[in-house]
């Protein structure tokens, strides 16, 4: 079977496809699944360059969410051959997702709906459970919302969500007129392109009143700093790009003499086995009947996978990006 597989830290280019045996079901409720879809996510392209919070050990393989279809099953699992799953690796503590086939317990994988694409299902898995718990930790309604990073994975479903949840006002927060056009068409009331000098000022117009009860910050660096000001007496800053977080001392005294809170945000603390395959099979429901649409920007061979974190990489990508061994 073919792998992606990185010895070195690096450039895109070490990202290297490998030959080996296909892994075997070793356990009686095991299944192995021919893979159809793989989520880049952000945080391998920091990984890759060993600038994540955690330096995984090398050879390191990348890829924790895939989709596919059961293609052998242990003597005691349940899953039909020909199953259409989720599996979210990550959940699990795996990876090697960049893979043609795969072996997961049957536990771990997720009924897939037969209205949702493979790569629609990658997209609700890393992001859709992010955007879901984001939005639970927030409760938008009836108050208005600055999303950053409108364009992307996150962005896009969590514009879609806090709409479901009832916001009274979602500004929307990017980097490019195509991502502003698909946050407004989205849900989004306001879409403010953050190159603009005055984007401060626009951001703060269309919020109104006295702020937003939340900014969701998933960029990190002066960002934080920047769009603090922007939020309602106790407002939250609800930030989630871990390893990133800058805003400075005078700032943070500043939330504080407001009464508003930093609020961390980290997504696998906030899984619980139970809830985890419920969590998703409603997000699976949702772009089933059309309420939820993950919105895929890139799709790329196996053998592309250096492509694809290029375009990772440079933020120009919106929604998700998604290799297709």
């Amino acid at each position: 079977m073919k792998i992606i597989q990185i010895d070195e830290f690096g450039e895109p280019d070490v990202l290297k496809i490998r030959e080996i045996a296909r892994p075997e079901i070793s356990a009686e409720n095991d299944v192995l699944v021919r893979v159809h879809a793989s989520g880049v996510n952000f945080f391998e392209v920091l990984m890759r360059r060993d600038r994540y919070a955690v330096t995984p050990p090398l050879p390191a393989r990348f890829g924790v969410e895939v989709a596919g279809v059961v293609e052998a099953a242990g003597a005691e699992a349940t899953l039909p051959v020909g199953s259409r799953v989720a599996v979210p690796l990550f959940a699990h503590g795996r990876d090697g997702g960049y893979a043609d086939h795969v072996v997961a317990s049957e536990s771990a994988c997720v009924p897939l709906p037969d209205g949702v694409l493979f790569d629609a299902a990658v997209a609700l898995q890393v992001q859709g459970l992010t955007a879901l718990h984001a939005v639970r930790q927030t409760a938008p309604e009836g108050q208005p919302v600055l999303v950053t990073a409108a364009g992307g994975g996150v962005g896009t479903l969590l514009i879609q969500l806090a709409r479901q949840a009832g916001a009274s006002r979602i500004v929307a927060l990017a980097g490019s007129r195509e991502k502003l056009d698909m946050a407004l068409s989205l849900g989004a009331d306001v879409a403010v392109n953050h190159r603009d000098d005055d984007w401060l000022a626009q951001c703060a117009a269309a919020g109104g009143g006295d702020g937003f009860s939340t900014a969701y910050d998933f960029v990190g660096g002066e960002l934080g700093t920047a769009v603090a000001p922007l939020l309602a007496p106790m407002g939250t800053l609800l930030f989630g790009a871990l390893g990133r977080f800058a805003v400075d001392t005078v700032t943070m005294n500043g939330l504080l003499a407001r009464g508003q809170t930093v609020k961390g945000f980290a997504l696998i603390p906030l899984l619980q086995a139970g809830n985890l395959r419920q969590d998703l099979t409603e997000l699976f429901r949702l772009a089933a009947s059309g309420k939820l649409a993950p919105v895929i920007g890139a799709r790329f061979a196996l053998e592309q996978a250096a492509d694809a974190h290029r375009l990772s990489e440079n933020r120009a990508s919106i929604g998700k990006i998604v290799l297709q061994p």
